[in-house]
């Protein structure tokens, strides 16, 4: 109950701060970080959380769910298929890249062997654009570079996880029944995918029926009970979740553009909550002694990760696009670690890895650090393209991360 509390309590923070947040340095997500670590073992000793408690894995498992259903549902197939050479450079040659250079680092300046500093890699490689909200919810910030932050963050979670998983099965301690393994990663990933494909398109097909439809009142909640009935038959059949979130909400984008304009107002708000507890949680594990475990090869690794192997990776990756330079500078810093690292760095430590516990630290500071970076730059950096304040002026809208172009903003062009 004393979690409850304090949820409510930053909630409530967060949300009379949010107007100054979002015009200054200030950021809600460092808020619930900060006051889950001020609340925790290290600081007040108000709540008791450790790296293995359910309540860490069930939150963090919930609002990577929610983020990659949400994330899934503003898939336009139609814009992909006419501007897919950006994404593609970043997730074809960005993103690995940047997974090989931190697992260099990680072998070179942590000492891990080549297979967990390879798992770590894998774990840091995805990105989240919900530190970076002033960035890509803006229409100030050109739609090209936008869309590529929100198009990239979107994908390369379901990227990673199953190398991810592969170099959790060849690190553990069953890594000798390696056969099995790969055979039942594959075995989750596809009921995933096949869940999240025909579960959506069968609800659709039921609305359809003359005497089926929900009342205009009641049509948020049909997305809502696809994303409840997947996340517990995911569970209850050992399925993985998140591939199957991601399609699912992209095939009801696809399908029924409706449904996803009825809940796009309740699911934003959902994924919120889920991604705002998953960080108080999370802040709850950066004790003073989860810092000072961490060696100074790793915080080597740690700066490494943030300011050098991410923005090169994608320099690299989008040499030759019409990017002007202030727009490759602005899209190779904003890689921050997210939910999606969160959630792949506790299956690491729950793995029962030889060196889990080594490379969960070095994953939850390197989470930690570039959460401050990040959430705590967007807003100065946005001013670089003359992003207007909106913030409590009548009749305008503020756009949050992974929010949708609106009818004007579609219209843009993008450029590739």
């Amino acid at each position: 109950m004393v979690l409850i509390v304090v949820f409510g309590v930053a909630l409530l923070i967060a949300v009379l701060l949010s107007g100054l947040a979002a015009r200054t340095i200030l950021s809600t997500s460092l808020l619930f970080l900060v006051g889950g670590a001020l609340v925790s073992d290290g600081f007040l000793g108000l709540i008791h959380i450790t790296p293995d408690s359910e309540i860490v894995s069930v939150t963090a498992d919930l609002a990577l769910f929610a983020v990659l259903f949400t994330d899934g549902m503003h898939v336009s197939f139609p814009k992909l298929r006419t501007n897919w050479k950006n994404p593609a450079r970043a997730l074809g040659l960005g993103m690995p890249l940047a997974f090989l250079l931190m697992a260099l680092a990680t072998h070179y300046l942590v000492g891990l062997d080549w297979t967990t500093s390879f798992l770590v890699g894998a774990v840091l490689a995805p990105t989240d654009p919900v530190f970076a909200s002033a960035i890509v919810g803006r229409k100030e910030v050109p739609s090209k570079l936008r869309q590529l932050l929100n198009v990239e963050s979107g994908i390369n979670d379901g990227l990673a996880l199953p190398i991810v998983l592969i170099l959790i099965a060849a690190a553990g301690p069953t890594s000798g029944h390696a056969e099995a393994s790969l055979g039942k990663i594959g075995l989750e990933l596809l009921l995933g995918l096949v869940f999240g494909v025909i579960l959506p398109m069968a609800v659709i097909e039921l609305v359809r029926f003359r005497h089926l439809g929900a009342e205009p009142k009641l049509q948020p909640l049909l997305p809502l009970a696809i994303g409840v009935i997947l996340y517990a038959l995911c569970h209850l059949t050992h399925a993985n979740p998140y591939l199957a979130a991601f399609s699912a909400g992209a095939v009801l984008t696809a399908r029924s553009a409706e449904a996803k304009t009825a809940f796009e107002p309740l699911g934003e708000a959902l994924a919120e909550l889920a991604k705002f507890a998953a960080l108080l949680v999370f802040g709850a594990l950066l004790t003073p002694q989860l810092f000072s475990d961490l060696t100074v090869g790793g915080y080597a690794a740690v700066v490494l990760a943030i300011v050098l192997i991410r923005p090169v990776s994608l320099l690299l990756s989008l040499i030759g696009t019409r990017f002007v330079r202030k727009e490759k500078l602005v899209a190779a810093w904003f890689g921050p670690k997210g939910f999606a690292s969160v959630v792949y760095g506790l299956l690491v430590l729950q793995a029962g890895i030889p060196q889990g516990e080594q490379a969960f630290t070095l994953i939850a500071v390197c989470i930690a650090f570039s959460i401050i970076a990040h959430s705590s730059t967007d807003v100065p950096i946005a001013r670089l393209f003359h992003v207007d304040d909106l913030v409590g002026v009548p009749g305008q809208r503020v756009v949050t991360a992974n929010a949708p172009l609106s009818t004007g903003e579609e219209a843009d062009r993008v450029d590739t």
